[in-house]
This record gives structure tokens, sequence and C-alpha cells, in this order.
């Protein structure tokens, strides 16, 4: 699915803007409490999203400028910084993410429209799929929160994207399985299928949601009945 990155730009700000917006009714001590991801706090899910800001606004600049600027320096040094930075006051949480998104507009915006072609060694295939790593890191981790944004909350685009990224994406180890999201027309087939793979089907976002590893699947149907397959795992 190919789309103009200056307009998932416009996504990627709307995202962000809700997802400042509901942090920022959220009180200080929330910070080192337990976040929807295993091992990691409130704090470390909002320093994540602040460093990727900048990490993606490095492969923007490299884009432009042609200077080899990778996204993080190493992995090493991703995790100090996430570590470093997730015990961090809300406000302080808060002024840093939205200044991060800032700069990363602001990158946005600069790119020529040749240079949204750059193709990267590694990481991200181009800069044109900058702007959805981008908005997919804001709205899935946000549920991450888990402070009352879920999957369902979730614009239709974004979630059929997802869900789309996700089933073209996995191994050919995945289980076979054939996908019926409501209200697409053709179904989203993902491994093999023989006679008895399981059709899957229910909402777009729960489905989404189920593959992503963030939702139990329990409003989904299996046909024939019985259990839903373990899904590959995601991020």
């Amino acid at each position: 699915m190919t789309i103009d990155p200056l307009v998932l730009m416009t996504d990627v700000e709307q995202a962000t803007e809700t997802l400042l917006r509901d942090v920022g009714a959220l009180d200080d001590s929330v910070i080192r409490e337990p976040s929807a991801l295993p091992g990691w706090t409130v704090g470390h899910v909002l320093t994540h999203l602040a460093r990727n800001a900048e990490a993606y606004t490095n492969l923007l600049t490299w884009a432009r400028t042609g200077v080899q600027t990778p996204a993080y320096a190493s992995r090493e040094a991703r995790d100090e910084a996430i570590e470093a930075g997730a015990g961090r006051p809300l406000a302080e949480q808060i002024a840093d993410l939205r200044g991060a998104h800032e700069r990363f507009a602001d990158a946005a915006a600069a790119m020529p429209a040749t240079a949204w072609t750059f193709r990267y060694p590694s990481v991200v295939p181009s800069a044109a799929v900058v702007p959805w790593a981008r908005l997919r890191e804001v709205e899935v981790h946000h549920v991450d929160l888990g402070r009352g944004y879920t999957p369902a909350d979730w614009p239709d685009a974004f979630a059929l994207r997802l869900l789309r990224e996700i089933a073209g994406d996995l191994p050919a180890s995945a289980p076979a399985m054939v996908l019926h999201p409501a209200g697409v027309e053709h179904p989203i087939v993902i491994g093999s299928p023989s006679g008895g793979a399981p059709a899957i089907g229910g909402p777009t976002r729960s489905i989404a949601a189920w593959l992503a590893g963030r939702a139990d699947g329990a409003d989904l149907t299996v046909s024939p009945d019985g259990e839903l397959p373990r899904p590959v795992r995601w991020k």
C-alpha cells in the first residue's frame, strides 16, 4: 500500500497530539507504574517514543543530505538512553516528546521530493516509509501505555495498513490462516493455507491488534470452530 509520505505526516501529527493530550491528563506518579509492555514502566514507553522520533529524524537527515546518520549509534546506546530517561518527571517527558516530534516534523517538511526515494542499506527500505514507521510507533505504543487508549481507538486506515503489514512480514513458518476483516472485500492469506487452515473473522482493528500481540482475540471468530492459532511474535 503506497501512501504519500506527506499525507502520512498529517496522520503522525494528529496521532501525536492525541497521545500528548492523553498523557497530559495523567498524574506524575504514573511514570514509574508498569506499562502494558513487560519490564517497561510508562516512563520507559514515553522515553522510547521521544528517542524514536529523534532516530527517524536522523534517517530523514541522512536521506536529505546524503551524510550517513544512523537512527541510533548502537542498540546498546538506544537501550541506555531509554533507561536513563525513564524516571524523569511527567512534565519533562511531555516536553521532550513534543520537542522530538517537532524536530521530526521539521525534518520531514525540509525533504525535497527526490529525497523521499533515498534507500538505506538497512532498517527501513526507503525514506518514504519513515512517516509510516513513526505513525506505527505512536499508535501502537500509545496502546502500550496501558492508560485507556486501546486498539479500538485506532483509525480505520491505520488498522488496515498495520494488519496488511504484519501479515506480509510474517515468516513462512507462521501458522497458516485466512483473515476476513469486516468490510474488507478480499481475504488476507497468511502462510500456505490448505483445506484445514482456519478462517479468522472480526473487526479490522481487532485482528490487527491480535496479530500485533496487543489483544487476546476474544472478539474474533474461527471457522471451523476451534481455538485461535497462536500468532507469531511481532515487535
